[in-house]
This record gives structure tokens, C-alpha cells and sequence, in this order.
């Protein structure tokens, strides 16, 4: 008898597997999974860096032939095709499991129930939709960029408590604090390109680097610096070089990175940019980071630059689906509901 809460317990186990593979997994899916004999885990893998093993395979090859009549669990369906490796079914089907537990079905064209349909026809029990919301949340940019063919378009921005990015004057250097910074790197960390306007390499000169989240800028074991895209002109000798120079419409932009295997993109801009990316209804995730600190006027630089709502009836509503201390400050993600 299958108990439920085991199949959850081991589910977000695999869960925990995945986070490992985050920074280094992308285009591909960031999966974990473990295999489970006699109520105990025997084998534990995460995706490797494109090229490398899946998750199955890496759990599978750990669990070695205690694998045979063993359960799998997995957050995303296996793959039924050949890529840069073979098919996780194929290894599924060698390895002799009897019973996977799968969290989500892949939505990518290549997979999308076939993975699933191959092990059934083989005898293998297949269950799905164990710990969805965990597996959905995990693995939310990349099942955006495989339905949508775009990036999962995260705005970080930086405040004081009473809502400025900036004084008057344009200076907006170090509005949070160490911690609030390292982890806004590690935003980087986990995307595949950061966006910002020509205006802010003018002004901050940034690097946009991960240097500030362990292990950056050492693959394949550390998270790499992601692609650098500015909208705009990049002056001569910017910090930010090598970047690349975009224009135009964002909603091309959007398509032509996803169409490049950016899964993720994080917009660094300040408020131009992420007025611009707001109001063009482009946000999948705002992260803001909120400083303890007061302006104590209202003559800073806001959030968003540009034109808002009109009136109270029209503004955006959504949830706050994480809120954390870090240091002094807080980081609150916000999802709106369209």
C-alpha cells in the first residue's frame, strides 16, 4: 500500500536534489531525483551541466542494481528522446524500476506525456502530481520559458521604507545591505542573462557579475556570470564589457532571447527600465529589496518611472509569495494576478 506521505517525503527530497543544480543545469531543467528501496533512499542525483547526465541517471547510477524493483521519484517527467544524452526512459527501463513517481509532466514538445506513455507501456507504475505546488514553484522559469517560448522575467529593485531608489541628486549607491547585495547576486547566479538600461551603466558602471555569491565565476561546479544586455548605447570601456547592446521593442527582445535558451532574465535597469517592463505587462517576479532606512521627502527616484495607474480601481493586486530578512533588510517577492 502506497502511503502518501511518503510519496511526498521522498518527493521533496528529490526537490532538495534539484536546488543543487540551479546555477549550472540551464537551458536545461533543473531536476532532482532519488531512488527509494524498502522505504529508504539509495540513490540521489541532480542535473548535471549541459552534456552530463540527468537526474535519473545520475540517481540511478548511484543506487547501482539495488535499483531493480525500486521506486523513482523524479520533480519533472523523463525524457523519452535522444539529446546531448540518451533517453532517462531507456535508463528507467534498464535499471528494471518498478514504480516511478513523477511531480510534474515536462510541457516541452520533445516530452509532454511521452516520456511518461513510454514507461506505462513498458509496466512500469507511473503516479504524477505528487508535491506540485513545491516541484511548480522550483522550477517555475523554466516550464514559463517551454509553454511561452520566452524568458521568466524577474525586476529586482533596491529601496528605502518610504519607497526611493535614489536621492535627488541620481546617487542610489548601496541603498541595502552586504547580505541584501550577495543575494541579489545570487538572482544573477540563477539567471541566464541580466538586463539593464544604458542610463545605469552611465551612472553606476556596474559589472553585473556574481562575484558576491560563493562559487561564482568558476563553472561548471560554481554559478557563471550571465549574459550582459543593455538597452541602449554602451559606452567605451564600460564595466560592464563585454555586454551587448539591444533596442527596440521588448517584447521582441523577450522573444529572441527565449529563442537563444535564456531561460531566465533579470532586469537591473532602474526605475526607466522597470516602468518600461512593467507597464508592458512583461514581469513574471518582482524581487525588491527594502532598506530600513527614510528619505524623508518626495523628491527621490521612485521604483517605477513613468506614468502609473490612474486611479485605485486600476492598480495591479497579486500575493506576496516569499518575504525574507536578510541583514537589516527585507526581500519580499511579489507575483501579480492578470
Amino acid at each position: 500500500m502506497v502511503d502518501p506521505a511518503d510519496d511526498r517525503a521522498h518527493m521533496l527530497s528529490a526537490v532538495e536534489a534539484a536546488a543543487e543544480a540551479r546555477y549550472h543545469s540551464s537551458p536545461n531543467p533543473w531536476v532532482g531525483a532519488v531512488v527509494v528501496a524498502a522505504g529508504a533512499i539509495i540513490g540521489r542525483g541532480s542535473t548535471l551541466p549541459p552534456g552530463g547526465d540527468h537526474a535519473e541517471k545520475s540517481a540511478l547510477a548511484e543506487a547501482g542494481e539495488a535499483a531493480r524493483g525500486s521506486t523513482l521519484y523524479t520533480t519533472l517527467e523523463p525524457c523519452p528522446h535522444v539529446g546531448r544524452t540518451g533517453p532517462c526512459t531507456d535508463a528507467i527501463l534498464d535499471a528494471a524500476v518498478a514504480r516511478v513517481v513523477v511531480g510534474i509532466v515536462d510541457p516541452d514538445r520533445a516530452v509532454s506525456g511521452r516520456g511518461i506513455e513510454v514507461l506505462r507501456n513498458a509496466g512500469v507504475t507511473v503516479d504524477v502530481g505528487v508535491a506540485v505546488d513545491e516541484v511548480g514553484a522550483q522550477l517555475a522559469p523554466y516550464l514559463h520559458h517551454r509553454t511561452t517560448g520566452r524568458p521568466y522575467v524577474v525586476v529586482k529593485l533596491a529601496a528605502t521604507l518610504d519607497g526611493w531608489t535614489a536621492a535627488p541628486d541620481g546617487t542610489s549607491t548601496w541603498v541595502t545591505g552586504e547580505e541584501a547585495r550577495a543575494d541579489a547576486h545570487r538572482l544573477r547566479a540563477e539567471s541566464d542573462a541580466v538586463c539593464v538600461g544604458a542610463g545605469t551603466v552611465r551612472a553606476d558602471d556596474p559589472r553585473l557579475t556574481v562575484r558576491d555569491w560563493p562559487g561564482g565565476g568558476s563553472p561548471p561546479d560554481g554559478a557563471r556570470d550571465p549574459r550582459r544586455i543593455v538597452l541602449g548605447s554602451i559606452p567605451d570601456f564600460a564595466r560592464v564589457l563585454p555586454a551587448e547592446s539591444r533596442e527596440g521593442d521588448l517584447g521582441g527582445l523577450l522573444d529572441g532571447l527565449g529563442a537563444e535558451d535564456v531561460v531566465q532574465l533579470l532586469v537591473e535597469g532602474g526605475p526607466d527600465v522597470a516602468g518600461r517592463f512593467h507597464r508592458a505587462g512583461l514581469v513574471d517576479r518582482y524581487v525588491v529589496y527594502v532598506a530600513p532606512s527614510l528619505m524623508g521627502g518626495d523628491d527621490g527616484r521612485p521604483l517605477f518611472a513613468g506614468p502609473g495607474t490612474s486611479t485605485m480601481v486600476d492598480l495591479h493586486h497579486g500575493r506576496f509569495v516569499a518575504v525574507a530578512q536578510l541583514g537589516h533588510d527585507l526581500r519580499i517577492d511579489l507575483v501579480l494576478d492578470f
